[in-house]
């Protein structure tokens, strides 16, 4: 079964639905009856398992060549279930490129939990052995990464890891399972943000941990059985419904957004432009080998300094200032005050994130649309 087939059937066989429902009717209950106490049922509490969540979980392992997923109530608890393996003691490395979110949790979080970390470059995979300590035990890193959309090569990251018996951790969000699948190139443990394209209407909050390790897996399942942090029927309803269309969607994000960049690229206003799927991006060679497209995010620094980029930000009209990412409409984000405005200044500039800079996440409108709200607020 290949990729849009799984996402519009596996977990969704009508057969299994009362009154064989096409699509998976809301199981919005909050528990289930038994028969009797020697018969356990699959489902007893939504908290620990229910229909919706185990159809969605069936189809995002699908959908990453998976045996085994595990969905959660946002993209960040998905990250901490990955960080759950992680004792004290036990050391981390964490890509210096990655969303701020992840930053934080390494910062403010992870220390007092006993757990020590470096940051390693992603784009020099030999810098893992580098970074290492004997108590080593984990790594996390993402591609394209954010802001910067830099890609990474994920089959040597995980094999400079294997050969330390690092267990690697991939943030996927971005480039999806319809671009790459990371399990394919040797990654232990995927996560997503459910709430970007997977779902892909910007209604509903939401993630998900992807591995083929069955230990991993249950112990996934046991942090969020414990710890209680399981998305609802209806939000595992709603980005059920919204993975059936992802392959058309990133087929149309990824058209638009090349589009954008070469038009941005050109544009006297702008004074780069950070997009794989331009041939002038130092990872064009790898993002084409490595993905089936090159996505929908991108980033690009205004000329003009940073007052200019917030006027840029403030006067798109198709383009919606807002956070979040992958959604049909096409969003503009600031990231010195939104993904990664936990940071200070010199963090920021320290990874290339100048005040300059401006994150698009570029829909499914008619790109032509796209390009003149651009070429308007760029010139305004």
């Amino acid at each position: 079964m290949r990729f849009s087939t799984k996402a519009l059937r596996v977990g969704q066989d009508p057969s299994g639905h009362q009154n064989l429902a096409v699509i998976p009717p809301i199981v919005q209950s909050a528990t289930f009856a038994w028969r009797n106490l020697d018969d356990i049922p699959r489902f007893d509490y939504t908290r620990v398992a229910n229909p919706n969540r185990a159809a969605l979980e069936e189809v995002i392992a699908g959908l990453e060549n998976g045996k085994h997923a595990v969905c959660f109530s946002s993209g960040m608890a998905a990250v901490m279930a990955a960080f759950s393996l992680l004792e004290a003691g036990d050391h981390l490395l964490m890509a210096s490129d990655i969303y701020g979110g992840t930053q934080r949790v390494f910062e403010n979080v992870l220390p007092r939990r006993g757990i020590g970390g470096n940051e390693f470059d992603a784009s020099r995979p030999e810098t893992i052995r580098e970074q290492a300590k004997p108590n080593t035990k984990m790594l996390i890193f993402e591609t394209p990464t954010n802001p910067n959309v830099r890609v990474m090569d994920i089959a040597a990251i995980a094999r400079e890891a294997k050969a330390l018996g690092i267990t690697t951790v991939i943030d996927n969000t971005f480039a999806t399972p319809a671009l790459t699948n990371p399990l394919d190139l040797g990654v232990d443990i995927v996560v997503h943000s459910t709430t970007k394209y997977i779902s892909g209407h910007s209604d509903i909050i939401g993630g998900a941990v992807v591995t083929n390790d069955a230990d991993m897996s249950h112990w996934f399942f046991e942090h969020l059985k414990t710890e209680g942090g399981a998305p609802s029927p209806f939000d595992c309803w709603l980005t059920l419904r919204g993975v059936k269309t992802l392959a058309v969607r990133m087929e149309r994000h990824c058209a638009n957004a090349l589009a954008v960049a070469e038009f941005l690229e050109g544009h006297p206003n702008v004074e780069r432009v950070h997009y794989p799927g331009l041939k002038s991006h130092k990872d064009h060679d790898l993002a084409a080998r490595q993905m089936r497209g090159f996505g929908g995010m991108m980033s690009f620094e205004v000329k003009g300094g940073a007052e200019r980029a917030r006027r840029v930000a403030e006067n798109t009209e198709t383009f919606i200032l807002a956070e979040s990412l992958g959604g049909v409409e096409s969003l503009l984000g600031y990231p010195p005050l939104m993904s990664h405005g936990s940071m200070t200044e010199e963090q920021r500039l320290g990874k290339g994130i100048p005040p300059t800079m401006i994150r698009l996440s570029v829909g499914i409108e008619d790109v032509q649309d796209l390009i003149e709200d651009l070429d308007r607020a760029l010139r305004a």
